[in-house]
């Protein structure tokens, strides 16, 4: 009996697949999606940088929604992801379903602890979202909103040059 592969959703930089499959190598798209009740902040701190990243935050309104993509993965490339989001040191996890056009759709997703308003994204991060969003097709009017966040510059030159 094979073990079921993990559901994943992913709503920021994970959600571009080439991103994602560096940190864990099973993982395949299977659809696109919309998780109602959440709205999408930058304002978890980066624990490597000390920048903004995303959070899908739970406001309760339906009218809000974040979009992404719903990967699937080999149970034992969770432990990898896990490391690679910060799980217990700035991001937990929680299951939550998520709208298709297929139906709802059970899946685990990140959720930041370590929040700061104030923070912004450096600008190749959001680029890096943007570039996810492009390549599974999520609504225009979404990618639109994701052009308008407000970033940051990075000064470590290096870092940029790696993300571009």
């Amino acid at each position: 009996m094979t073990t079921p592969r993990v559901r994943y959703f992913a709503y920021s930089s994970n959600m571009l697949t080439d991103r994602l499959r560096e940190r864990v190598p099973s993982a395949t798209a299977i659809g696109i999606g919309q998780l109602a009740g959440h709205a999408l902040r930058w304002d978890k701190r980066s624990s490597r940088d000390g920048s903004g990243k995303c959070d899908a935050e739970a406001t309760g309104r339906q009218d809000d929604v974040v979009w992404g993509v719903i990967f699937e993965l080999d149970p034992e490339d969770k432990p990898a992801l896990d490391q690679a989001e910060g799980l217990g040191a700035g991001y937990m996890e929680k299951t939550v379903h998520v709208l298709t056009e297929a139906g709802p759709v059970a899946a685990v997703m990140y959720y930041a602890t370590d929040k700061d308003p104030s923070l912004r994204p450096y600008h190749w991060y959001k680029a890096l979202v943007i570039a996810g969003a492009r390549e599974h097709g999520l609504p225009a009017s979404y990618r639109s909103r994701l052009e308008l966040v407000v970033t940051v510059s990075d000064l470590k030159a290096a870092r940029a040059d790696t993300h571009k």
